[in-house]
């Protein structure tokens, strides 16, 4: 039988060191953040970093901010003029996100927005090469709407979904009260069945729906 935590572990052994900024990031999310269990981590990160440095975006979006660490991997690949705009609604992470984004080499090419992004999305004057969305789950559908009717992805734009296996709970009886797992589901489905769009879902960590526009 597999063990899951050793076998994490020999997969981060294995993997190119975590930066010693995001590092710390991880652990003043764990010491001073509830839920710090969201934070992208180790592996996740540096398969966000990978994909920004194979693409070399100009323009990069990502809803939900938190504490910043995959800003900052995601950031590693922008092109040399490039720049990336990060949403968070929750204004009492500001100190730590902004602080961190201050201290790293990236501070001038990211952009942050506190506030609902719903609201903010369709003001922002950008097209974008990678968005990565981990926002209010239950918004899923609402953010990749806004995003194809405004104009804000074009043709080989990709679209990077967290959580989008939601603890296993997309494949079990949903009660009509968790709508955090029914959205993920009606947006699961929305990407599968869009014609726009091609994708597929890996399943490292929560889950994560890599999309691409036709």
């Amino acid at each position: 039988m597999i063990n899951d935590v050793e076998l994490n572990n020999y997969i981060k052994s294995m993997s190119t060191p975590e930066d010693p900024i995001l590092t710390q990031l991880d652990r003043d999310t764990n010491q001073h953040v509830l839920a710090p269990r969201m934070v992208s981590g180790h592996i996740q990160g540096l398969l966000l970093q990978m994909f920004s440095m194979m693409i070399k975006p100009q323009t990069i979006l990502e809803i939900g901010t938190f504490t910043g660490y995959s800003a900052l991997c995601l950031a590693r690949g922008l092109a040399e003029n490039g720049i990336l705009h990060t949403i968070e609604i929750n204004d009492e992470l500001e100190h730590i996100f902004s602080k961190y984004f201050n201290e790293s080499p990236y501070s001038q090419k990211i952009k942050y927005h506190i506030g609902d992004a719903r609201e903010i999305l369709p003001k922002l004057n950008a097209t974008f090469d990678i968005v990565f969305l981990d926002g209010d789950k239950r918004q899923y559908t609402e953010y990749y709407n806004i995003l194809m009717d405004n104009g804000l992805v074009k043709s080989g734009s990709y679209i990077l979904a967290d959580n989008v296996l939601w603890s296993g709970k997309v494949i079990e009886d949903v009660k009509q009260s968790d709508k955090q797992t029914l959205n993920i589901l009606e947006f699961n489905n929305l990407i599968r069945n869009d014609n726009r769009v091609e994708n597929v879902i890996l399943p490292i960590r929560d889950g994560m729906n890599i999309i691409r526009v036709k």
